[in-house]
C-alpha cells in the first residue's frame, strides 16, 4: 500500500483522478475493456468530478459495478447511491454497461444477482473511501474479513449512520436506513488495483487508526495494507495525525 498526501482536497482528488484515468486507459489498451467498482459519498465528489472531465477515456469500454447501497431507500432519494452514480458518473460519461444495486423487496436476491455478474471476470480497478469509523464500503467494525460472498447484507452502526446525517444526506438519524448491501471485504481485495480517496479532517483519526494501528476488523480499512497495489490519497487535513515516519516510509508526500 502507498499513501500520498497533498495540500488540499482538490489537489488530492485531481492526482487520484490522474492515476485512475491512466489505469483505465492501460486496462482498455491491454484487454479492450475494464471492469470497475465505484464508491460514492461526499468524499468522492471532487475525485469523480475530476475523473469525468479527464479526456481520452473510452467509457464505452468500461463495465461498472456499484460498491454499496442502502436497503429501503428509493432511487429518487437524494442519498441514494444509484441516483449519485447516475448523475455524477454514468450520465456524464455515457457508460452503457453498469450494474446498480437495487435492493427492492428482496435485498438478498439483489445482492446475489449482481454478485453473479461481478464474478464472471476479475475486477481491474476499485475506487473506495474510508468512513469516519474506519469502515470500508459499508463494512462497519467489527468487519467480516473472511466471508467470500461478493455482496453482504450488513447492519449499519450508529457512527456510520450519524456520518450520513452530518454530511447532509439526511436531516435526522431516524431517517438513515439501518441496513445496506455492501461489497464484502474479500471481494474488494480481489481487485487488481485499489484507489482510496480519503479527504477531510473528520477522517483524520480513522486514517491514523487504519494505517498506523493494527490490521483488525475493528478498523476495517486497515485491511487495505495487505493489498499489493493500493494507493491512498489524503489531504493535509485527513493526514494530520499521521506520523512523520509513516509519510517517509511511503515515500510519497506530494504538493
Amino acid at each position: 500500500m502507498r499513501i500520498r498526501v497533498f495540500e488540499n482536497k482538490l489537489s488530492s482528488s485531481e492526482a487520484a483522478a490522474e492515476q485512475a484515468a491512466a489505469s483505465l486507459r492501460a486496462s482498455i489498451k491491454k484487454s479492450g475493456q475494464v471492469r470497475l467498482v465505484v464508491a460514492t459519498g461526499a468524499s468522492q465528489l471532487s475525485f469523480l468530478e475530476a475523473l469525468t472531465t479527464t479526456p481520452d477515456i473510452d467509457w464505452k469500454r468500461v463495465e461498472m459495478f456499484h460498491l454499496d447501497e442502502y436497503v429501503g431507500l428509493p432511487a429518487t432519494h437524494p442519498a441514494s447511491f444509484r441516483k449519485y452514480l447516475l448523475e455524477r458518473l454514468i450520465g456524464k460519461t455515457g457508460i452503457t454497461r453498469y450494474h446498480l444495486l437495487d435492493p427492492g423487496d428482496d435485498p438478498h436476491q439483489a445482492a446475489l444477482k449482481i454478485g453473479q455478474q461481478l464474478n464472471l471476470a476479475p475486477v481491474d480497478i476499485a475506487f473506495v473511501g474510508v468512513g469516519e469509523n474506519g469502515h470500508l464500503a459499508f463494512n462497519d467494525p467489527p468487519a467480516d474479513f473472511d466471508n467470500e460472498a461478493p455482496y453482504l447484507i450488513v447492519n449499519l452502526d450508529e457512527a456510520c449512520r450519524r456520518q450520513q446525517v452530518n454530511e447532509g444526506w439526511f436531516s435526522a438519524l431516524s431517517e438513515v436506513p439501518k441496513q445496506a448491501i455492501s461489497m464484502s471485504i474479500r471481494q474488494i481485495l480481489r481487485a487488481k488495483e485499489i484507489i482510496a480517496v480519503v479527504p477531510d479532517a473528520r477522517k483524520a483519526q480513522a486514517v491514523k487508526t487504519c494505517f498506523e494501528g493494527d490490521v483488525s476488523p475493528m478498523a476495517p480499512a486497515s485491511i487495505l495494507r495487505t493489498h499489493p497495489k493500493t494507493t491512498v490519497y489524503l489531504d493535509e487535513d485527513s493526514a494530520a495525525f499521521l506520523s512523520v515516519e509513516s509519510r517517509e516510509q511511503n515515500d510519497a508526500v506530494a504538493r
